[in-house]
């Protein structure tokens, strides 16, 4: 591979210029505007074919294999392939740019879909299994799409961008779900178990996501972001200066120990890292257990299903608000806000008892706390790395993120036989105290 950054295309050039003139300021907010268009698209949709799949996988797998324990392991599996794809996916991005390593995730969860729709045509759940487990390569580029948005940002709304594709992510987690119905008539006219239907959609929506960043991601925000720091113009303003010996073009490899090496050596990236690992740890534990604990005390579907829209809402529907803050505030101060978020949730989540109206409280508070932690670490962890070395520590956040996620969600359900569901809570809230000890220390906080 060469040693220059994959930024020929001619858009990239005229934004880059030259001596004396340098980058084209104007250009580069423009590409900015329009990279943050063009991800916003793609989550919307391909965010549908990630939330037409969540509870087809597991009702599938169970009719096939008759087994609710078996059908209880297309999640996980799910959750195992966004772990094990994520880090890979960001450096094919470090390597060949966002537009080559965010379609590389669609393209391999359509794969995945496919590969669920062999299995059903089958009648045999290994296949469907692995299918789920390639899908995971849609949730891993999902979460990567959030750091694409930061690329050319400056610090005035480097936090917003980020907001805004997290925020698109609610109108797949909406419509998705609900395309279970309509596809039950198509698999049985394609000779499909009826479950399978929707992961026909899922495929059309992951080759659309995609299309839309093959072809409309243009020029690439990660590698035109490094070439305006190299070429030596100050790069984007408020950017995070590049390291001495980062390479102009690195080689396609996914270096854990080397990625963990650069956060140990920067306070702000810690904090970052820690912040958006332990946030997800502590809402899937406690998401996973209140709708069971909910409907232990009496509550019927339909307030379970409330709770947890509403808790979705929390999560996304105010993400543009929680970015603007961050932008204004500083990325600690909510950071901050978003651990008085969580203790206040394990305050009236752990205390609720028998009472619906505040056990559903708390799981919006829950989320609207998730989105807090997830905006402000995120952007912090972005900012406190040159562009050479952050995609890569990217995709290590998103892989301790979901791996935190899914071990948080195994122990749950024994917390709860344990010590009961306030207890659970009591836990997820020691979580937050390593978080509020790095966001207080004054080493973290003179380097931000």
């Amino acid at each position: 591979m060469s040693g220059t950054a994959h930024t020929s295309d001619g858009p990239a050039d005229r934004i880059l210029g030259g001596p004396p003139s340098g980058p084209d300021r104007t250009a580069v907010a423009t590409a900015q505007r329009r990279t943050v268009r063009v991800l916003m698209s793609a989550q919307v949709v391909a965010g549908i074919g990630i939330g037409s799949t969540l509870s087809a996988g597991a009702l599938l797998v169970g009719r096939l294999s008759g087994s609710e324990a078996l059908a209880g392991l297309a999640t996980t599996s799910a959750t195992l392939g966004a772990a094990l794809l994520g880090m890979p996916l960001a450096a094919l991005s470090r390597s060949r740019g966002r537009r080559i390593g965010l379609g590389t995730g669609w393209l391999i969860a359509a794969i995945g879909a496919v590969t669920v729709l062999l299995g059903a045509r089958l009648g045999r759940p290994e296949p469907v299994l692995l299918g789920t487990l390639l899908l995971g390569a849609g949730t891993a580029t999902n979460l990567q799409s959030r750091y694409a948005a930061a690329d050319l940002a400056d610090d005035g709304n480097r936090a917003r961008s980020l907001s805004l594709v997290v925020w698109s992510t609610t109108v797949g987690s909406v419509i998705g779900p609900n395309l279970t119905g309509p596809g039950e008539p198509v698999a049985r006219a394609l000779g499909l178990p009826e479950e399978a239907g929707t992961f026909l959609f899922s495929t059309v929506a992951f080759v659309g996501g995609w299309a839309l960043n093959h072809f409309l991601l243009r020029p690439d925000p990660l590698h035109l972001a490094a070439a305006l720091t190299r070429a030596g113009h100050g790069g984007i303003p408020g950017a995070a200066a590049p390291a001495p010996d980062a390479p102009a073009a690195p080689r396609f490899t996914a270096r854990f120990a080397e990625a963990l090496r650069v956060v140990r050596a920067v306070p702000a990236a810690r904090l970052g890292l820690v912040t958006v690992v332990l946030g997800h740890a502590v809402m899937v534990s406690v998401m996973t257990m209140t709708p069971i604990h909910l409907a232990h005390h009496g509550a019927d579907l339909s307030v379970v299903g409330f709770s947890v829209s509403l808790h979705i809402a929390g999560m996304y529907a105010l993400s543009p608000l929680v970015g603007r803050l961050a932008d204004r505030l500083g990325r600690i101060p909510v950071i901050l806000l978003g651990q008085g978020l969580y203790l206040l949730t394990a305050a009236v989540a752990g205390l609720a008892g028998t009472s619906h109206v505040a056990t559903v409280g708390a799981l919006f508070t829950l989320g609207l706390g998730w989105s807090f932690v997830t905006i402000g670490g995120s952007t912090l962890l972005t900012e406190a790395l040159p562009a050479a070395q952050r995609s890569e520590v990217q995709g290590l956040a998103d892989t301790l993120m979901n791996l935190a996620g899914a071990a948080g969600g195994a122990v749950a359900g024994g917390l709860v036989a344990l010590i009961g569901y306030g207890g659970l809570n009591g836990v997820a809230a020691l979580l937050t105290l390593p978080v509020l000890a790095l966001a207080l220390a004054p080493r973290t906080r003179a380097g931000t």
